[in-house]
């Protein structure tokens, strides 16, 4: 045999075969379109649509409320449909909003175009995930991480697109990134085309019925049974029916739905580096402001390079649960080095600032990997689609209520932010309690199987 190419031995390193790696090309080209319009969402509302900033914040809340409900919904569908088509249909849909966009500067119209897209994109997100859940199997938190490594870089092409775009300036430039990002929903519909589907324990489940009961009929010698009459029809008291069985719900499981709770406060890093680290490095701090973009260019980069090696933070539920303790230190110390980054001259700003973004990077990549592993590991087989929906619940609230959390810690002052950061390491600790089994100290996971079902 010859000797693998280095091409051979990068597809071997990458779990789920050939549809885990199409799936990253995938995720790859809707970074690239995400990337486009986000860089470029406000302005487009604002110049091409002509709308007033009260109403883009009006446009911006209300369709992400609305997004909410797109992970429990695109959830519980996936564990009664075929995953890829439905993927391809939500792709499909994010597509046709986007274009949509283009089509009306009326706000009540944009409100529901931009809702539809929402849902799309939040919907999108947990199938995504419960795709690589299912075609990665035991190597879903490497998967997860070469995953979130293809999501950095795409949504750096995209930023870098855009800003390459946005030179020119002008409405047309706003209304072609917008069919950019369209673009690369109907290409990640294409490549979707190309994989196949993935096992699910929930289908089988579903599909499965209980042996029939052999009659008199299937004896070999036995005469065929005549037509039974209302008498013979009815249930008899030695023969009781088979007892029906459900498959399990979220919406029933307390545990869960705590620790998706508990989700939802520490996902808060999104908010801290997209609205507080930026807000309070120019209002409260004498670092210089051209300091900022490259804070968020160090998060990008930190979590290209150790997105992957971060994987064995997660590689088993008890790994996870421990890691739980080294995220509650990173987020003390980011929320520490904010609050004392008001001291001092602006060398000593900008390197405490540089500190914070590194620790919040660094909870980002902990948290990701630890978030995945104890999602998939506490969902039953059986319903994990529903499981994974309803945890894909955590993101979407913290999308909408984050940015409110952060701005009262920046109004705080440098106690907000100790108080943030304290809070936020309480939690990981509350969280490692929560996925405890209270007998022995292993994680509370119920072996589900498809037989039981």
């Amino acid at each position: 045999m010859g000797k693998p190419t280095w091409r051979t031995a990068l597809s071997d390193r990458i779990p789920g075969g050939r549809d885990g790696r199409r799936m990253l090309t995938v995720t790859f080209v809707d970074r690239i379109g995400s990337g486009l319009w986000g860089a470029t969402a406000t302005l487009y509302f604002t110049y091409a649509a002509g709308l007033s900033t009260a109403e883009i914040g009006v446009l911006l809340a209300v369709s992400g409320s609305v997004g909410i409900a797109g992970p429990p919904l695109g959830g519980l569908l996936a564990d009664r449909v075929p995953l890829r088509p439905l993927l391809i249909i939500v792709q499909l849909v994010r597509a046709v909003a986007s274009l949509a966009l283009l089509t009306t500067t009326d706000l009540g119209l944009l409100l529901a175009i931009a809702s539809m897209g929402s849902l799309g994109d939040r919907a999108a997100s947990v199938l995504t995930k419960l795709y690589a859940t299912r075609v990665a199997g035991p190597d879903r938190v490497r998967y997860q991480a070469i995953s979130r490594t293809a999501m950095n870089v795409g949504w750096a092409v995209g930023g870098l697109a855009a800003a390459a775009a946005l030179t020119g300036g002008t409405v047309t430039v706003y209304r072609w990134l917008l069919i950019g990002d369209a673009l690369s929903f109907l290409a990640s519909a294409l490549f979707t085309l190309g994989c196949a589907e993935p096992p699910s324990a929930a289908r089988v489940a579903a599909k499965s019925t209980p042996a029939p009961v052999e009659s008199e009929a299937s004896v070999p010698g036995a005469t065929a049974p005549s037509k039974p009459t209302p008498d013979d029809s009815a249930p008899s008291d030695s023969a009781p029916a088979p007892e029906k069985t459900t498959a399990p719900s979220p919406w029933r499981d307390r545990r869960y739905l705590t620790y998706t709770a508990s989700e939802a406060v520490l996902f808060l890093d999104d908010s801290v580096f997209k609205i507080g680290l930026p807000l309070w490095a120019v209002t409260a701090t004498s670092a210089p402001h051209q300091l900022v973009p490259l804070l968020l260019v160090l998060n990008n980069v930190l979590v290209v390079l150790f997105q992957v090696p971060f994987a064995r933070f997660g590689a088993t539920p008890h790994t996870a649960r421990t890691s739980l303790w080294p995220l509650a230190g990173a987020f003390l110390l980011g929320g520490a080095a904010l609050a004392a980054s008001t001291v001092g001259a602006p060398w000593f700003a900008a390197v405490t600032l540089v500190l914070a973004a590194t620790a919040f990077t660094v909870a980002e990549m902990l948290h990701a990997t630890i978030s995945w592993e104890l999602s998939v590991v506490l969902a039953p087989p059986t319903a994990q689609g529903a499981y994974l929906g309803v945890h894909g619940l955590a993101q979407a609230v913290q999308r909408s209520v984050g940015p409110l959390a952060v701005t009262a810690a920046i109004a705080a002052g440098p106690l907000g932010w100790l108080g943030l950061g304290a809070g936020l390491a309480a939690m990981c600790g509350a969280q490692r309690h929560l996925v405890r089994d209270r007998r022995d100290g292993a994680l509370s996971v119920t072996p589900v199987t498809v037989s039981e079902h």
